[in-house]
């Protein structure tokens, strides 16, 4: 289901993911990660800029985070670096990547004063 709704996003390719912090990442297109489909996205090397490098989030990733935003309970760093282990340790813009494409399908927005996401 969510997988889906990701799919639908108009032009997702090139968008770039809204973040509280960073404003250079754009969504690639998907590829795979971990040996399952993922979104991939582009992240500024700022030692070479000509050499941007990617990251991704796959499916099932996508489909944990959106149980537990749906579920009511916010999207913490402190939650998804326990129960998402593997995505956090390729690195922590992972979380705020997922936070930027769910405020995009208008399903979560960022509350600046906890950093976190929280159901709309």
């Amino acid at each position: 289901m969510i997988i889906g709704k990701i799919e639908r996003i108009e032009k997702l390719v090139g968008r770039t993911i809204p973040k509280p912090r960073s404003k250079h990442q754009k969504v690639k297109g998907w590829g795979r990660r971990q040996g399952e489909r993922a979104l991939v996205y582009w992240i500024p090397n700022h030692k070479d800029p000509e050499n941007r490098s990617q990251k991704g989030v796959n499916e099932s990733e996508w489909r944990k985070a959106h149980k537990r935003l749906m579920s009511g309970e916010p999207l913490t760093r402190a939650w998804f670096q326990e129960k998402m282990r593997a995505c956090d340790k390729e690195g922590g813009c992972n979380f705020t990547t997922i936070g930027g494409i769910f405020q995009l399908l208008r399903i979560a927005k960022y509350d600046e004063k906890n950093s976190q996401y929280i159901k709309v």
